[in-house]
Formats: C-alpha cells, sequence, structure tokens
C-alpha cells in the first residue's frame, strides 16, 4: 500500500539544500553572527515581494504581532483595554499577541468558508483595531475593511500563513492593512529551519519602533528609547530564507496545482471542499466533514495510508489560559454564543488533507480514496 505523507520537513527543503548550505556557509565566513547583511538584504528583498515600503526581521510569527501592537500603543494609537477584532477560527498566536498587551479580544466567527475573515456587525463603534487572519494560505480582505481602514480603524494582518496570496487585484497579502506579521515556522510555505518571523508595513514610524522594540527599545548602540525585547531575526535564517524566497512563487504554484486536483477531483457529498478562488497559497488544505464523523473519515485514511491533521481542534478561548476561571485573562475575551456555536462546529469538523510536498498524481490517487469512503 502507498504511503502519503502529511509532511516531512527534509522532504520539503530538499530541492533548496545545497543552496541553503551555501547560505549558512556564507554566514560562518562572514564573522557577523547577529544582525548584518545577510538581514538587511533579506528585509530589502521581503519588502519588494510583498510590496510594502519597509520589511523588519524578527524572532518569530507571534512577536512580529506582539511588536506591532506594542509599537502601535507607543504611538497612542491604541491603548490598554481597547479592543481588538479576531476571528474565531484562528491559532492561539493572534490572541496571545492581544493579550499580552493588555488588549481586549473580540472573537467572530467568519459564518462561511472563509475562516479567517470576520463577518463584522454592524455596531462596532468601541473597535480600535481588526486582525485579519489569512487562514490556511487564503486572503482574507474586504472591501469592508477597505472602508473602515479609511476610517481610521487599525488592520493588523496576521499573515503568518499566506505570503505570496493575493487579492483580486493583485495585491500581496503583508501589503493591505497598515501593518502585517509574517511567520516563517518550519512548516510555512517559506519556512526557515527554526523560528523567524518579520513585519512589513508603509508606515516608517511603525518599522522604526518594531526595530528598536525588537532589539532591547534600542534606536543605536547603548541607548534605549524604549523598554524592549530580544526579538532579532537570526542571519543564519535571514540567509536561508533568501534562497527559499526565490522559489517561493514556484512553490504556492505548486500547492494550487495540488489544490486544484483535489477540488477537482473529490466528489464525496460528505466532504466538503474549500472555496478555490485562484488566489490562495494553500498553506493547508482543509476540508470538512458534513456528517460530523471526523474520527471515523481520519482512521478510514489512515487504514488506506493517508495521513491527515486538524488545524485547530479547539478554540483558542477554549484553552486553559482564556477559561473564564484563569483571570485575568479570561476577562479579556468576548464570544457571542452564535459565534461559539458556529466556531464549535468548525472545529470539530475540519481535516487537513497532505498538500506540503504532495504531487498532482497523489492528490488524484487521495481523492480516489476519499470518493469511496462512506458511513
Amino acid at each position: 500500500m502507498k504511503h502519503y505523507t502529511f509532511l516531512n520537513l527534509a522532504t520539503l527543503n530538499a530541492p533548496y539544500a545545497e543552496e541553503m548550505k551555501a547560505a549558512v556557509g556564507r554566514v560562518i565566513d562572514s564573522g557577523r553572527y547577529i544582525g548584518g547583511q545577510e538581514v538587511a538584504a533579506f528585509e530589502e528583498e521581503l519588502a519588494a515581494y510583498v510590496g510594502t515600503e519597509y520589511a523588519v526581521g524578527v524572532s518569530n510569527g507571534l512577536d512580529a504581532l506582539r511588536l506591532i501592537i506594542k509599537a502601535y500603543m507607543l504611538t497612542g494609537k491604541l491603548k490598554e483595554g481597547d479592543t481588538i477584532v479576531l476571528p474565531s477560527e484562528t491559532y492561539i498566536a493572534s490572541a496571545l499577541a492581544v493579550t499580552d498587551n493588555r488588549l481586549k479580544v473580540l472573537a467572530l466567527s467568519s459564518h462561511s468558508d472563509a475562516a479567517g475573515c470576520p463577518k463584522m456587525p454592524s455596531n462596532l463603534d468601541d473597535v480600535k483595531a481588526v486582525m485579519p487572519v489569512h487562514l490556511y494560505g487564503r486572503t482574507c480582505w474586504t472591501d469592508e475593511f477597505d472602508a473602515m481602514k479609511r476610517r481610521g480603524v487599525i488592520f493588523i494582518e496576521d499573515n503568518a500563513q499566506a505570503i505570496g496570496a493575493t487579492t483580486a487585484d493583485g495585491l500581496r497579502t503583508g501589503a493591505l492593512g497598515n501593518a502585517a506579521a509574517i511567520s516563517f515556522y518550519p512548516t510555512k510555505n517559506l519556512g526557515a529551519v527554526g523560528d523567524a518571523g518579520a513585519v512589513t508595513t508603509d508606515d516608517a514610524e511603525i518599522a522604526a519602533i518594531v526595530r528598536a522594540l525588537a532589539n532591547y527599545g534600542s534606536d543605536r548602540r547603548y541607548h534605549n528609547i524604549y523598554q524592549g525585547y530580544n526579538c532579532r531575526l537570526d542571519p543564519v535564517q535571514a540567509a536561508m530564507l533568501r534562497v527559499k524566497l526565490r522559489h517561493l512563487d514556484d512553490e504556492n504554484a505548486r500547492r494550487q496545482s495540488v489544490a486544484s486536483a483535489y477540488c477537482s477531483a473529490i466528489e464525496n457529498p460528505l466532504v466538503v471542499l474549500p472555496r478555490n478562488d485562484g488566489r490562495s497559497v494553500w498553506h493547508q488544505f482543509v476540508v470538512k466533514i458534513a456528517d460530523g464523523r471526523r474520527d471515523a473519515f481520519r482512521q478510514y485514511l489512515a487504514d488506506n495510508g493517508v495521513e491527515t491533521d486538524v488545524h485547530y481542534p479547539l478554540p483558542f478561548y477554549e484553552q486553559p489560559c482564556y477559561r473564564g476561571s484563569v483571570k485575568p485573562y479570561g476577562e479579556m475575551i468576548e464570544v457571542d454564543e452564535t459565534t461559539r456555536a458556529a466556531t464549535s462546529d468548525f472545529c470539530g469538523s475540519i481535516v487537513s488533507l497532505p498538500i506540503a510536498h504532495t504531487s498532482a498524481a497523489d492528490a488524484l490517487e487521495i481523492s480516489e480514496i476519499i470518493n469511496n469512503y462512506h458511513r
């Protein structure tokens, strides 16, 4: 029986391995192991790719979000107790960045298969910022967001999973809001071989504050203007990311071909497919099991050699750190009952199919296995 692996990072990086090893050697030979030319060059190349004026390399995607929010607080545009809207289906990192800065979360469901793009209610007078999440690699941006941004609402994109995804107008994620956070966790379409992240923005002030905060709050050596952190991008990771950035469009195109194969070949009425708009970069290919019997579906696939995963089985606000009995964080999350019900249904029925290093031919074979699944 053929085995379809969900994810093997060595396989994922194999096409770039020799270039990446050479990049590491470049850093070793340079004698510059914090900051330096590799980080500066990657930031320039990343900004050019995303389409922003600035990119600041940082330690990981969560820190990128934390630093953005802290930067807006230092400008006075956000303050403790302000509310940021998040999609209820997102990974917990989105919320952690908000509550860590002592702001409140309003979690809203998308109420559709466009997970990551919260459906905004009519009355949002108290909302100072929105964090659209380009979940699973799909662009989350609407005309309503454009209008809200023009009215002064701050938009902080969680672009951890969607670098290279676009709007219908061809604009790339990471250049849509006021600032954006990117993760280069190894499993991402553009993945490092450790933790790494970046902030992208057109705002010179925010970029400067983020850069200072990430380096102990200093604007120059031994001159600390903020109480900062140590959240710098490692030059070894920057050098390897420079290699992989050159191949990113090809990697995204391959994933798009695999997703298209799944979408054209899966015909089982028990499996609800994601919408294929041609713009997602498919960090994950997530389906819903219509009868709610996810475990039975996953076991069937496992018995037939297909590995799967679940992203994510429990809403972030149900995690122990956010339950109401755990103070003060439980008081910082607002979730209405309609959102709870929709999100519980979503999280309880989703399954991620192999896509990271799957071929279109493999996707067709997996689709045939799926089409033979029944209650």
